[in-house]
């Protein structure tokens, strides 16, 4: 299965768990001192919170696209490659309280897009940060 993920930047978290729990009609699926997760079903979105995260309120922190294997992750890795876009590979990574692996690009505005998959649940916290240029090695 894959979903679209969106992550945005949220100045009070607790508020926006409410929000979106309302709105989506169900609660997050993980929650971690300033971050939280909704695995969504209908639609299939997995909505990312991100507390203080030096950005503008409401502000898109990154794009993603959720996908069930590493082989996926490569697979489209290659197909991103093959059609002339710069990749940067993150394998065995921790990031958003996950073991991910993932592929990011660039859309033509300069928003990043992550396809991953998560290879196990972490303690680890949101490390701040991901590649602005492909190949910088930062995460969510």
């Amino acid at each position: 299965m894959a979903r679209v993920q969106l992550a945005i930047n949220v100045p009070d978290l607790e508020q926006a768990i409410a929000f979106y729990s309302k709105l989506f009609g169900t609660g997050p699926a993980k929650v971690r001192p300033g971050y939280a997760n909704f695995a969504v079903v209908d639609p299939p979105l997995k909505m990312v919170l991100i507390e203080d995260a030096g950005h503008t309120p409401g502000s898109l922190n990154h794009l993603g696209v959720e996908v069930a294997s590493t082989e996926e992750v490569a697979a489209a890795q290659a197909r991103l490659a093959g059609e002339g876009l710069a990749t940067a590979v993150e394998a065995g990574t921790t990031c958003c309280y996950a073991l991910q692996d993932k592929v990011w690009v660039e859309g033509p505005g300069g928003e990043p897009w992550e396809i991953y998959t998560v290879l196990a649940d972490a303690d680890a916290p949101v490390t701040p940060g991901r590649p602005t240029v492909p190949g910088t090695g930062a995460c969510c």
